[in-house]
């Protein structure tokens, strides 16, 4: 069965990956050069079913419970799995003690306890609250390597293809479905990359701040992504003069150290997102779409591509019965 997946996201890999595994023949096809126009370069990478809980259903939890074991299959030895910390300001304990009663999966943390997971933020927070049952990576690490171990295994990438010479289509294109796919919206999320030797941190660190949640995730070499501003816009445009303060703000709140830290990147990108902010893979006609993760590309994309599978494997399945009605 030979499958078209459009779209080299963190979707398009996924539901790659996932078809090559039940014996598809995978042609991927995206016409922009690397991950550049992909939502997913500009991600956290957080595998944090029970963080997200916090803010969304409970399907995001029990659709991404297993993230961490999945991409661990697909990209051996890229999941860090050092749990969450979640972080507040003295003042701001009324906070951390909201986020915490949202979800489930979490213990509370003294100023040591804090500490002893992170030496860098000693003496900076009384409580925290940590999730030791998370985990992360870095997507771009990530999305280069699972490309390349498709591609050793079997699986085509072009830039254009003639989408009739397949048996099946999967559509992974997020953002560019926006005003075609019904009810898809697009969340614009910034981001900063900055690097210092003088902070060090094993795990992604959330910070409950007034005006800007932000979470620091730690890349390695001195080298940290700080996001990420959720702002309702499908404008694609660098990072505001405003997103950039408030982001700079925030990670000086978690750390002093990074108000002498080297800005090395900036970026934005478009995450497409539905009404429930809740993915969908759909069947219409002979296509199938996945679309709207949200803030949770790599947290669900595992899930999304397993059921997009479905929908292709259930489509041969449902023709070969009808030939045998036939026959």
């Amino acid at each position: 069965m030979r499958v078209l997946v459009k779209g080299a996201g963190v979707a398009g890999l996924a539901v790659a990956h996932a078809l090559h595994a039940r014996g598809a023949d995978v042609t991927v096809v995206d016409p922009n050069e690397g991950f550049r126009g992909a939502a997913s370069w500009f991600a956290g990478g957080m595998l944090a079913p029970w963080c997200e809980r916090e803010s969304a259903g409970e399907a995001v939890l029990s659709q991404g419970l297993d993230a961490a074991d999945r991409w661990e299959v697909m990209v051996p030895g890229e999941v860090r799995r050092n749990g969450t910390l979640v972080v507040a300001p003295a003042r701001d304990l009324g906070e951390l003690q909201r986020f915490a009663s949202r979800t489930t999966g979490c213990e509370w943390l003294d100023g040591k306890a804090i500490a002893g997971l992170e030496p860098a933020l000693a003496g900076r927070f009384r409580q925290g609250v940590f999730f030791p049952r998370e985990a992360h990576l870095d997507p771009r690490r990530t999305l280069a390597r699972l490309r390349w171990r498709l591609a050793t295994q079997g699986v085509s990438f072009f830039r254009d293809a003639d989408e009739g010479s397949f048996d099946d289509c999967v559509d992974c294109t997020g953002a560019a479905q926006i005003g075609k796919a019904g009810g898809l919206r697009g969340v614009r999320g910034e981001m900063l990359y900055l690097k210092t030797w003088e902070v060090d941190l094993a795990r992604p660190v959330r910070l409950l701040h007034p005006r800007i949640p932000l979470y620091i995730v730690p890349r390695g070499d001195g080298l940290f992504m700080v996001g990420a501003t959720m702002i309702e816009t499908d404008f694609d445009g660098p990072v505001s003069a405003r997103s950039l303060m408030e982001l700079l703000n925030a990670a000086y709140a978690l750390h002093p150290a990074f108000a002498d830290a080297t800005v090395v990147e900036t970026g934005a990108g478009i995450r497409p997102a539905f009404a429930d902010n809740f993915p969908r893979a759909v069947r219409d006609a002979n296509t199938v779409f996945v679309n709207g993760l949200y803030r949770h590309g790599f947290l669900l994309a595992p899930a999304m591509a397993a059921e997009a599978a479905e929908l292709v494997f259930g489509k041969l399945q449902q023709g070969s019965q009808r030939e045998g009605m036939v026959s």
